[in-house]
């Protein structure tokens, strides 16, 4: 049986000093542990649906560069089959002379391309001063890899009511991974999807490695919804169909895909992000395989309220 995460519980920080005295020999994963549960648990995302009922396509431009990028590639994660797109108005990159997103303009484009487009977006947040405004715009929050033991970004997003997607890290362990998620749920939000997005290991064939062990592994300890990112993870443009179905194959209930309706000039990750070219195939992907796993693929939210909101 499926549960919803979160639904129906008081907003109350688990993390003070009292709950830290009574847990001391408790499961370090209480809230976010599989044991004891139900079932797998279901996020809603503006109206769209991440779970083990479903299977959910996140897609979009690895940054927000322009309002016109950001529809052209919005439009493009649509005709793939997309429910949710994402996109990135604040960038982590590691040179201080990269391009690091437009800000808060960018929040505003992506808030404009979900008005036009009728589907909800999750966008990455890099510091605590930035929650609420980000919040504010988003439907769904993302704390990404470098930031996965931001332990006071991990707390700040728990008190939010938005949904939070939290990347594994480059270099975490599972354990790791899973504390960080009960970090954000004992502040008070157990809306959370879990990302792998690939590790750091000594090969260089590709950006990173996929492990995609990981799925099956953390499904089995946590009631969260677990999602693969196939652009990060192999870094490259033609890994991202090939790592995409071996993630439907290992029961994945999603996946984040980066788009760009030019690769070639993105200011942003290009090598790694699917073109115009490649969304016939990304959508028969989507039309096909997650139905050979026996998953549903998520829909469109079909009513959007004034403003773009997706209705709930």
């Amino acid at each position: 049986m499926t549960r919803r995460a979160g639904r129906d519980r008081p907003h109350t920080d688990r993390s003070t000093s009292t709950h830290v005295k009574e847990l001391v020999m408790a499961d370090p994963i209480e809230l976010v542990g599989a044991h004891g549960r139900a079932g797998r648990s279901t996020v809603e995302v503006g109206g769209a649906e991440i779970g083990p009922g479903t299977f959910t396509l996140i897609a979009g431009p690895c940054a927000v560069e322009s309002a016109e990028q950001t529809l052209q590639a919005a439009q493009m994660a649509v005709s793939a089959g997309a429910s949710l797109l994402r996109g990135g108005a604040f960038k982590p990159r590691t040179s201080p002379y990269a391009f690091h997103g437009l800000g808060p303009a960018g929040l505003r484009i992506l808030s404009d391309v979900r008005a036009a487009t009728g589907v909800p977006f999750v966008t990455e947040v890099l510091d605590t001063r930035d929650v609420d405004l980000v919040a504010d715009h988003a439907d769904m929050l993302q704390i990404g890899a470098r930031n996965m033991q931001n332990f006071a970004l991990l707390r700040a997003v728990g008190t939010t009511r938005r949904p939070v997607l939290l990347k594994r890290g480059l270099s975490a362990t599972i354990d790791e991974w899973l504390l960080a998620a009960e970090y954000i749920a004992a502040a008070g939000n157990e809306n959370i999807v879990l990302c792998e997005r690939g590790i750091r290991t000594f090969e260089n064939a590709t950006r990173n490695t996929l492990d995609i062990s990981a799925v099956p592994v953390v499904q089995k300890m946590t009631h969260l919804p677990v999602i693969v990112d196939p652009s990060h993870s192999g870094g490259r443009r033609d890994l991202v169909l090939p790592l995409s179905r071996a993630a439907v194959a290992v029961g994945a209930d999603g996946l984040i895909i980066e788009c760009h309706p030019v690769p070639e000039v993105a200011l942003c990750d290009g090598p790694q992000a699917l073109g115009p070219e490649d969304m016939p195939e990304l959508a028969a992907l989507m039309k096909d395989v997650p139905r050979l796993a026996g998953r549903a693929v998520a829909e469109v939210p079909v009513a959007v309220e004034a403003g773009g909101r997706a209705c709930r």
